[in-house]
């Protein structure tokens, strides 16, 4: 097995999340995802209950704020200029607008609002906007995260100040599958973006997408560089491939959903106090995929018909599965 080097984490000090371990080998982690799946899917649910209530799961609302014409090239997006999936680029949307969005979403029982633009990196003209909108969203009592691109040290900053909780930025997959997926950007610019959000104080939503061509170990790889960062991301969204016509990956084979299963269990056991997001791709898992995901460690997802262009199961439809197998939404921890 080949093994990629990776930025490792120091030695864990006083002020590093406690009780973590910090560093881990390709070889260690594939040892884990290749385990019998049963004894998998008791180590992630003992580690589960070790830090979550696992019969409650986040609800999240994503919404589009800019659709649409980002010169990225990411293989799997409809919004990049580099394809030809039909869909037409939008303007910024208004603040007013967002933040009645993100009032609809907290009546119907999402406690976190995410906004989404498809920029390779926000403008200066558009933050004062794009602040506007996180304090806006603050307001309504809603956990704030934002996914805008590349940030640089002084965007991060003003996000901070704005009060912005956490900062979606995804490394995608591994480094050594990256450039497959990926060209106008390289692996440590993800890895940058992410320095400059813990730098100013926020927290980190990092994760990935499987089912694009890569192979079990990219998978692996790639939850190894997020479990050996400096403090792991306080949120770990893991997608499946939505195949959108136009794209380069419009006919890529579906991933195995035990093997997707697989993954989400690796991700609960290596960083143990992060939550753990079912993302994209739950519009084509039947329940029974789902509930192994939960049991798996899974504890959030979106909620909403739609993911930034691409679909989602309808709210009450996710209501019935979540009565099926008992489970709760969570409820946002009030500041004491």
């Amino acid at each position: 097995m080949t093994v990629t080097s990776y930025q490792t984490a120091p030695e864990k000090s006083s002020s590093a999340q406690p009780g973590l371990r910090k560093i881990w080998s390709a070889t260690e982690a594939a040892a884990l995802y290749r385990m019998p799946l049963n004894d998998l899917l008791f180590k992630a649910q003992t580690v589960h209950r070790e830090n979550f209530d696992p019969n409650r799961v986040q609800l999240s609302r994503l919404l589009s704020i800019k659709t649409g014409g980002c010169p990225e090239d990411c293989a799997y997006c409809s919004q990049s200029v580099h394809h030809e999936s039909g869909l037409s680029a939008s303007k910024l949307m208004e603040v007013e607008r967002v933040i009645r969005e993100a009032r609809k979403a907290r009546d119907a029982g999402a406690t976190r609002y995410c906004m989404g633009a498809a920029w390779r990196n926000p403008k200066p003209r558009d933050m004062e906007a794009v602040v506007a909108m996180v304090k806006g969203v603050k307001a309504l009592g809603m956990e704030t995260c934002m996914t805008l691109g590349m940030l640089d040290r002084e965007q991060s900053g003003q996000l901070a100040e704005a009060g912005l909780d956490y900062y979606n930025h995804n490394i995608d997959t591994s480094e050594r599958y990256y450039s497959e997926i990926i060209t106008t950007r390289h692996f440590a610019d993800r890895l940058e973006t992410l320095e400059n959000v813990r730098a100013a104080g926020m927290k980190v939503c990092c994760g990935g997408i499987v089912g694009m061509g890569e192979e079990g170990i990219d998978r692996i790889e790639m939850l190894v560089t997020l479990a050996n960062l400096p403090e792991h991301p306080e949120s770990v969204p893991i997608n499946m491939l939505i195949p959108i016509a136009g794209t380069p990956l419009a006919d890529a084979a579906p991933i195995d959903p035990i093997d997707f299963v697989r993954t989400v269990a690796l991700a609960r056991i290596m960083m143990p106090e992060s939550m753990v997001r079912l993302s994209a791709g739950r519009s084509a898992m039947t329940d029974e995929m789902q509930a192994m995901c939960f049991f798996a460690g899974a504890n959030s997802i979106f909620v909403g018909d739609t993911l930034l262009t691409a679909g989602n199961p309808e709210n009450d439809k996710d209501m019935a599965l979540f009565q099926r197998l008992g489970l709760q939404p969570m409820e946002l921890e009030q500041p004491s």
